[in-house]
């Protein structure tokens, strides 16, 4: 069976058990797709014979007062995964930093544009927090360096004052900083923690959203980028193919912007599960990482997965993640019924 880099292969276990499974390998919205998303996409269905707009006027004009940005400023595309490759491809950097571990595609992409991975591997220790030592990791050398906030798989938030000295660093060595905010907004202090607030004093600044969590969206595929270097924008568009936001995708992300009452509920959910999810792995032996995500990072038995697997449950293996052995998971969150029939498995594969 081919294993794929990433969780959500809901295709490859129905193809392998013939019915689908309980599954927490990816990290989107545990409430669905909003209905005003599906309506509106619904309604675009009769001009769907139509190519799309390749510059996303309408979506843009309407992200730029829900982000505070001006339009200008703002990028669409097919996921942010097709912006992290866009980018890789558009400024060519010949050595980038990442972290380890976190979001595979960042490496994918720059190895992709011919560059030079450079890894700054995050401690145990202390929960794979971001902490000052990274700096010293930013060289002259460095065009570019990519921060997952909150970081994927941990969990873990970078403080704003930290990213500010990243950034100031960052500046001084003449290197991009990509800020990878596709989790952000299930957080409640989302506003303290965003960069959008030195976002236009700093053209080194990229950051990257999505609505493919927080709504829901992965199948629809809509992500943009941030950034008030236009020029870097510009080659960022001319990367890739020039319709890469389908019409209906982009009606989706209209609707999805009125969805404020839907968000705020998937965050007071998320919120309250987390720590209950939490405890219930914690009851159960388990070493978890303490996260502000959507999803949490927890250690477990190196063949725990592919035991839950054959129970009718998928969690995401993360030894393929630099910086991780086949010993560390990560888990969804989701609905309290969903979290406690998880544990429940759980708790069967380890007696």
């Amino acid at each position: 069976m081919t294993q794929l880099t990433h969780g959500g292969d809901w295709a490859g276990y129905r193809a392998q058990y013939g019915h689908d499974a309980l599954d927490f390998s990816a990290n989107v919205s545990p409430l669905g797709l909003p209905q005003g998303v599906a309506n509106a996409i619904a309604a675009a269905l009769p001009h769907a014979d139509r190519y799309p707009d390749p510059l996303c006027r309408a979506l843009r004009a309407k992200l730029a007062p829900h982000e505070g940005i001006p339009a200008e400023s703002i990028l669409c595309g097919n996921g942010a995964a097709d912006l992290i490759f866009r980018l890789a491809w558009a400024a060519k950097p010949r050595t980038a930093l990442v972290t380890a571990p976190t979001f595979a595609e960042y490496a994918a992409a720059l190895e992709g544009a011919g560059c030079v991975v450079r890894r700054h591997f995050l401690q145990a220790e202390v929960d794979f927090a971001v902490t000052d030592s990274i700096l010293s990791s930013i060289t002259p050398e460095v065009d570019m360096v990519f921060l997952c906030q909150p970081n994927n798989p941990t969990g873990q938030v970078t403080p704003l004052v930290m990213v500010q000295k990243l950034l100031r660093r960052c500046a001084d060595c003449g290197a991009v900083l990509v800020v990878d905010e596709c989790f952000l907004d299930f957080l409640a202090a989302r506003d303290a923690l965003t960069a959008k607030t030195v976002l236009r004093d700093a053209p080194n600044l990229i950051i990257l959203k999505a609505f493919t969590k927080l709504y829901a969206m992965a199948g629809v595929r809509l992500g943009y980028a941030l950034c008030s270097d236009t020029a870097l924008l510009d080659k960022m568009r001319a990367a890739g193919q020039p319709w890469a936001v389908s019409g209906l995708a982009q009606a989706a992300g209209l609707a999805a912007l009125e969805e404020t009452a839907y968000a705020d509920s998937v965050r007071t959910l998320i919120a309250d599960q987390r720590p209950r999810l939490a405890a219930g792995l914690r009851a159960l032996g388990l070493r978890v990482v303490d996260g502000q995500a959507n999803y949490l990072l927890f250690r477990a038995p190196a063949d725990f997965g592919a035991k839950l697997r054959r129970h009718g449950a998928v969690v995401r293996g993360c030894g393929n993640y630099p910086g991780l052995d086949e010993t560390w998971y990560r888990t969804a969150v989701r609905t309290q019924k969903e979290n406690e029939q998880l544990l429940k498995i759980m708790r069967e594969v380890l007696a």
